[in-house]
């Protein structure tokens, strides 16, 4: 037997985007504010994250991921957001309206507006199609992080970790918490795809992390326990055995689209998350979408950021604001994959910290920013960010100043 619940605002996630958005949202004491997370404690990812650098750019602070998980969780219930954990949404009753399953029985949530805050995930070992053995040790970051800081487990002694980026260092840190050492990073880039300052750091005799850039594993050897892997240089072809009974494959992150794929959102391909315009809006009326599960993958802070950001497109759509139903694609051209928000639309702000937020393929160290439309070029900006994989490229917004959002669709490219 279904229990119903009506509120004004549910959020699916209770992660730093949704719990942000919440605290926003019930700010106003006119709006019910109800949160629905799938983990028996509300916080996201940052739980599992116990070091420093969390905060910076929404709570202008620099703590650990535990406690600005805390602090996101505190200020949404002050604000009188109503939290639910070990509520997992399975599906959706109509538009609005979501099928809810917890350990207290079945429940049916009917919202007026309802956002979408996921996340992202990492792609386990079968998704990225890794030959060899089906041993134990292999770990994802949030699996590895899941492990050591909730449940206090160990792992190994020493470890590999695939990729580059700022959630492998993440990944290193975790196992250095556990008394396992990094032998070595793998990376398929030139260069790690983190900030240098990591990178420096890696290196210096606190972690002593060797980065083996341009290789990838091709092989996982060991049963029942894993004993080692292959490497292969991919200029090369050059093989080595590298010893290890752990392994952590990084990145490589897909949203949690699953709930927005499952009610028919419009979805892009390049996300591979819902599309979205830059008032965080989807192809339906009152369902809105946010954080990673749009960009996979960024900051914790930046995914809050868009849960501040959305808050004023959620209160105009209670408040009766028509919906605008014109707008223009915004597109990319190689080497860079995707963009976010995909939408521009006449009359709408500016999306959250004046920023379009890119994916790369390839490291442009001074990237020359190239915007077209209907076949003349709307604007040229040299910026002195390097575009780098592995993590995100930000552009400010302004460049689509003078896009026509009744025009053809937009392209950003770098020339």
């Amino acid at each position: 037997m279904n229990t119903a619940v009506t509120t004004d605002v549910a959020i699916v996630g209770g992660g730093p985007a949704g719990l942000t958005a919440a605290a926003e949202l019930a700010r106003d004491r006119s709006l019910n504010v109800l949160v629905l997370d799938r983990e028996s404690v509300a916080g996201g990812i940052p739980r599992h994250c116990d070091h420093l650098g969390y905060g910076i750019r929404d709570m202008k602070t620099f703590i650990t991921g535990p406690a600005y998980a805390r602090k996101l969780v505190d200020r949404a219930t002050a604000a009188g957001a109503q939290i639910r954990t070990n509520a997992t949404v399975t599906g959706w009753a109509d538009d609005r309206t979501l099928e809810v399953t917890s350990p207290q029985g079945r429940l049916k949530v009917d919202a007026r507006a309802v956002i979408l805050a996921t996340g992202a995930r990492e792609r386990p070992r079968p998704a990225r199609m890794i030959p060899g053995d089906r041993p134990s040790g292999v770990y994802t970051t949030g699996q590895l992080q899941n492990l050591v800081h909730i449940h206090h487990r160990t792992v190994g002694t020493r470890a590999v970790v695939v990729g580059g980026e700022l959630v492998s260092w993440s990944a290193v840190l975790t196992l250095k918490h556990a008394g396992c050492s990094t032998a070595l990073m793998t990376t398929t880039y030139p260069s790690p795809e983190s900030y240098g300052v990591f990178n420096l750091a890696g290196k210096s005799p606190i972690l002593g992390v060797d980065v083996a850039t341009r290789t990838r594993v091709t092989n996982i050897i060991g049963k029942p326990a894993l004993r080692a892997v292959e490497i292969e240089n991919i200029d090369t072809g050059e093989r080595q055995i590298i010893d290890c009974d752990t392994l952590v494959l990084t990145g490589d992150w897909i949203p949690d689209h699953e709930l927005a794929r499952l009610t028919g959102l419009d979805m892009d391909a390049t996300t591979k998350g819902p599309l979205v315009d830059t008032a965080l809006r989807t192809s339906r009326d009152g369902v809105f979408a946010i954080g990673n599960l749009l960009h996979p993958v960024d900051t914790a802070d930046i995914a809050a950021l868009d849960g501040r950001h959305v808050a004023e497109s959620v209160r105009d759509y209670l408040g009766g604001r028509p919906p605008v139903r014109d707008g223009v694609r915004i597109l990319t051209d190689a080497p860079l994959r995707w963009i976010s928000p995909g939408v521009l639309r006449p009359g709408d702000s500016a999306p959250a910290r004046n920023r379009l937020l890119l994916w790369t393929d390839t490291l442009v160290r001074i990237p020359k920013v190239v915007v077209r439309q209907d076949g003349k070029v709307i604007a040229r900006k040299t910026l002195m960010w390097p575009a780098s994989p592995g993590r995100v490229f930000r552009v400010p917004s302004s460049v689509l100043d003078k896009a026509d959002p009744r025009g053809g669709p937009v392209t950003v490219s770098l020339g």
